[in-house]
């Protein structure tokens, strides 16, 4: 039997979130929020984004980007405001290229996608200074100003969901909260006026402070990390939904450091743990994708390639199985978004049910060992730390542990004695191409007299090759 604790059912690490629907709510209004999400046009919303940076990616990128994002489910494209790209000098401005933010945010609304624009100052970002213009070195008694120019040009261009544009939601500051305490009264004070400050502009939508659990009101309080359904402590009001503004894909990397891989599968199950958990209804990936830190706009140490193991790489091109692994959970969290939002949440030991008009549920396994449950009269096999979403709580629509697309592959079959060489097959139309090979291979013979383990031999190559058997690397 399960113990009850701080509201769950828990039972080895087991447990079943069922939400059970009568009807759904709707109400008038623009962009608003309660206690359980953001309201457009007075219907509650589950909204996947993904941070797309406009000056890491060229003008020609980002119809590609924003439609691949789609594609996979993103209703939401998220953006920091440069202030040193759009202002190199005091008074100078500079929206062309690659820093258009205009170009940009039409873009997302020309696609049917939300945005989310997070104006800084300081937007941290890996960029240098933090996005901060360099010669604020140089202004004595520096403070926050209160003139924004990117704000003014949005709403000019009718940019902000009250005006019938795509921006949804604002972020002001950026992790304040990691160094407020070191200011003291004054740390606190300037949260105080930042907050008065961002919501005097009026645009019309909510506003986030991410890592701010001081937040003031009516200001959202958000989460950043890896793990924001076991590390978030929730919003600091009954009032505000639950939001994670950076769901990290991947990390930063300085030079001389390794890529931090992190998994579909983990991905998956975080972001599942927290809608179920803390009730999350915003989830925003950081990054979608990366791109490039041109010139000399990244900060100090930090690689060229910037998040290069988002779900679409630093070229653009679709990263999997991360893609098309999210783009199913995001389908099968979406299928039941009416019955999550609208309906009641119960946490049980996957016991007696109660019966409801509308039903969906999630099983999850936190131990790390396979486990076998029974819910409603039906056994479900669950990996460790894995999540199944159960849409209408009958049919699993989604194992954040199995992963259905690894490789990209034609249906064409070509047969050759050697490896042939690249260009011939792919007509100069790719920059790499897989191989693979089926080889059934015993280590040991009835007859031998020792094992011996099977050998991979490649005797001529160009530049390099790369080896996976079974999927495990092999060697280069």
């Amino acid at each position: 039997m399960g113990s009850y604790c701080g509201g769950w059912w828990w039972r080895t690490g087991l447990w079943a979130a069922v939400v059970l629907a009568a009807a759904a709510v709707v109400a008038g209004g623009n962009v608003t929020y309660d206690g359980r999400s953001l309201i457009i046009d007075g219907e509650r919303k589950v909204l996947f984004s993904g941070s797309i940076h406009y000056p890491r990616s060229t003008p020609k990128m980002w119809e590609s980007l924003i439609g691949k994002a789609k594609e996979g489910g993103i209703d939401v494209i998220e953006t920091y405001v440069f202030w040193n790209l759009h202002e190199p000098k005091p008074g100078q401005y500079d929206f062309s290229g690659r820093n258009d933010l205009v170009k940009f945010i039409k873009e997302v609304q020309a696609q049917g996608l939300y945005a989310c624009l997070r104006i800084g100052p300081f937007i941290e970002s890996e960029w240098t200074y933090g996005g901060l213009p360099f010669w604020l070195h140089d202004v004595p008694d520096i403070v926050y100003r209160t003139d924004n120019e990117p704000f003014k040009m949005m709403k000019a261009e009718s940019l902000y969901a009250s005006q019938g544009g795509p921006i949804i939601l604002s972020q002001v500051e950026n992790e304040y909260g990691n160094v407020e305490a070191a200011f003291q009264e004054e740390g606190k004070a300037y949260v105080e006026w930042a907050a008065k400050m961002a919501v005097d502009l009026q645009t019309g939508v909510p506003w986030v402070m991410c890592k701010q659990p001081d937040a003031p009101d009516p200001v959202i309080n958000s989460c950043n990390g890896m793990r924001c359904g076991e590390t978030f402590a929730g919003p600091n009001s009954p009032s505000k939904p639950a939001l994670w503004t950076e769901n990290w894909t991947s990390f930063l990397q300085r030079y001389g450091e390794e890529t931090y891989l992190r998994s579909a599968q983990d991905i998956a199950f975080h972001t599942l743990l927290f809608i179920i958990a803390k009730n999350g209804s915003f989830v925003n990936y950081y990054m979608y994708h990366g791109g490039t830190n041109f010139g000399r706009s990244g900060a100090a140490y930090m690689v060229t390639q910037y998040y290069d193991q988002a779900p679409l790489d630093e070229y653009g091109l679709i990263r999997e199985p991360k893609w098309s692994h999210l783009k199913e959970m995001h389908a099968a969290v979406k299928s039941c978004s009416s019955t999550l939002l609208n309906g009641v949440q119960t946490n049980i030991s996957l016991g007696q049910l109660q019966q409801g008009n509308n039903c969906a549920a999630f099983l999850v396994n936190n131990a790390t060992t396979d486990a076998t449950v029974e819910f409603r009269n039906a056994k479900f096999e669950l990996q460790p730390r894995s999540i199944s979403v159960l849409p209408d709580c009958e049919k699993v629509a989604f194992d954040t542990a199995k992963v259905n697309a690894a490789i990209s592959n034609r249906n064409t079959t070509m047969q050759f004695n050697q490896i042939e060489e690249q260009t011939n097959i792919t007509k100069d139309s790719t920059d790499y191409l897989w191989y693979t090979v089926l080889l059934k291979t015993y280590s040991f013979q009835p007859n031998a007299t020792s094992c011996t383990e099977p050998k991979l031999q490649v005797k001529f190559l160009s530049h390099l090759v790369y080896a996976f058997v079974n999927g495990e690397y092999a060697g280069k």
